[in-house]
């Protein structure tokens, strides 16, 4: 879709527009704060790359308060209230990961699985994005990549080892993303955005990062076709 299409296809000063994106708005904004604050709590975790875990973390505070500057573009106030509730089940397994010390599974859950949604849903968003939330979101999603790619390091550095605990936790996690974009379908779908086209673009991401750490293509295939079933 060109842009000129776009502009035509979506009013982003209607009042169905308006109300969709205050709440995935208010997802952006959190889901970015929720990563800044899975990687402060990493740098605890992982005390050798404290340094490095605290850069990436900050990345994401900056990516929040541009995502904010979004919104007061097109004069829509974030419902942060919707986004909070939203990452609940999210936020909870990854608190109970860290507890636990599941440092594998804080990995999978922050670096693979939420930077590979986040990168899916960012280059769908771009192209029927107004002009100014297009320009802040192609340089956020370049940044996820940097993300994904510590995460993508470590887990491969100590594969053989959490093999076990990663399976487990993508068997455990990928229905909680399935759930949380199905609540959110009708609101993407109002600001230009298809669910279907988002759930591809994740899983081919998402697979070549367990590939990428070294589960087999079968093992990978397996993993994701296991979280299609909940969608």
């Amino acid at each position: 879709m060109t842009q000129s299409q776009t502009d035509q296809a979506l009013d982003f000063s209607s009042d169905r527009y308006r109300s969709a994106y205050s709440r995935i708005n208010g997802i952006v904004i959190e889901g970015e704060q929720e990563a800044y604050n899975n990687f402060i709590c990493l740098s605890n975790l992982l005390p050798d790359d404290t340094e490095e875990l605290m850069r990436l973390g900050k990345m994401e505070r900056r990516h929040s308060k541009s995502f904010e500057a979004c919104g007061r573009n097109l004069d829509v106030i974030p419902d942060l209230g919707f986004a909070h509730q939203f990452f609940q089940a999210l936020r909870n397994q990854f608190q109970s990961a860290a507890s636990h010390q599941k440092i594998a599974t804080c990995l999978l859950i922050q670096a693979l699985v939420i930077e590979c949604f986040a990168i899916a849903a960012y280059n769908n968003y771009i192209p029927v994005a107004d002009a100014f939330a297009r320009k802040i979101t192609e340089s956020v999603v370049a940044d996820e990549y940097e993300h994904l790619n510590f995460g993508e390091i470590w887990l491969k550095a100590n594969f053989e080892a959490v093999k076990d605990e990663l399976e487990a936790a993508s068997q455990q996690i990928l229905p909680i993303i399935w759930q949380m974009l199905n609540q959110v379908e009708p609101d993407a779908k109002a600001i230009g955005m298809h669910k279907q086209f988002l759930i591809e673009e994740f899983l081919v991401r998402y697979g070549e990062a367990l590939k990428q750490i070294g589960f087999s293509t079968r093992e990978m295939l397996r993993l994701t076709s296991q979280g299609l079933k909940h969608n």
